[in-house]
């Protein structure tokens, strides 16, 4: 396995015309656009219902000041935690909605879209639910400018930190998911559940990739696009980030229950299988 893979002898993989996005399979939604673009790269936030957790999040954000723009990928939140009054206070500079079926993997659809019909080129993910640290953010903006088409970011990197994280979730990531992607990919990765991590509009846009497919529902894109680049030759790499949970009460999570885990099981081992590699 390979890892911050050499891309002097596969150029020919970052040759290819622009796609065609008339194709693109996009779950409907509404636009709340509450700025003007400022930045090459932009920060998606996925968020359902996470209430006071997604409004730290995002004054934390607001006080760091990254060069990034912020945009959020609403799945649909009913708590009140996102209204315009607050996002324009805390710079965020746009609102979508999915209005349209799906579910994590149709509201980063939905975004990546926006976002690269924008212009934009690169693309940070994190979670809205207030885990990860948002000073790790320019290192992935380093890493896509020198170059690099999927960064991963890793709370197991040398110098990276988590903690309260679940035993389960410790050991599901590091003997299973963790060594099947990596495995299928070609590619050293130690946190593959993580979803603190960032891709070039390159990667995005090769017609070998294809992200906008409506297959891609629940978690199978992410998982997608960690074997995805690794098989392509792109150029990967892992950055250290930190994830803390809390101490007591109820995890911060969407996946609940034995039957949510045996779905993740069932969509890695279909990413890793190569199910979602484009058939044509």
């Amino acid at each position: 396995m390979h890892s911050d893979t050499n891309t002097e002898a596969r150029e020919d993989v970052h040759s290819f015309p622009s796609c065609d996005d008339t194709n693109w399979q996009v779950p409907e939604f509404d636009v709340l656009d509450l700025g003007s673009k400022q930045h090459k790269f932009v920060l998606v936030i996925p968020v359902l219902n996470e209430g006071q957790r997604i409004q730290g999040q995002l004054r934390n954000l607001a006080a760091l000041n990254h060069p990034i723009d912020i945009i959020i990928a609403d799945g649909g939140s009913t708590d009140g935690s996102l209204e315009a009054d607050f996002l324009r206070e805390v710079g965020v500079r746009a609102r979508l909605t999915k209005t349209g079926p799906g579910k994590l993997s149709a509201q980063l659809r939905m975004a990546y879209a926006w976002a690269l019909r924008q212009g934009y080129e690169g693309i940070v993910t994190v979670d809205g639910n207030g885990k990860d640290g948002m000073e790790a953010i320019p290192l992935f903006l380093e890493k896509m400018s020198n170059g690099y088409d999927y960064v991963q970011g890793s709370r197991y990197h040398t110098d990276g930190a988590h903690e309260n994280t679940p035993l389960e979730r410790t050991m599901a990531n590091r003997m299973i998911h963790a060594p099947i992607l990596s495995l299928a990919s070609g590619t050293k990765l130690t946190d593959t559940t993580n979803g603190y991590r960032a891709y070039s509009a390159r990667f995005l846009m090769n017609p070998a990739v294809q992200p906008f497919r409506n297959v891609f529902d629940a978690y199978e894109l992410l998982f997608y696009l960690s074997v995805r680049a690794g098989q392509l030759g792109l150029r990967v790499t892992e950055v250290p980030v930190s994830r803390s949970y809390p101490r007591s009460g109820k995890t911060p999570t969407k996946i609940a229950g034995f039957s949510g885990k045996l779905k993740i099981l069932k969509q890695t081992l279909a990413a890793a299988l190569g199910s979602f590699s484009p058939k044509d």
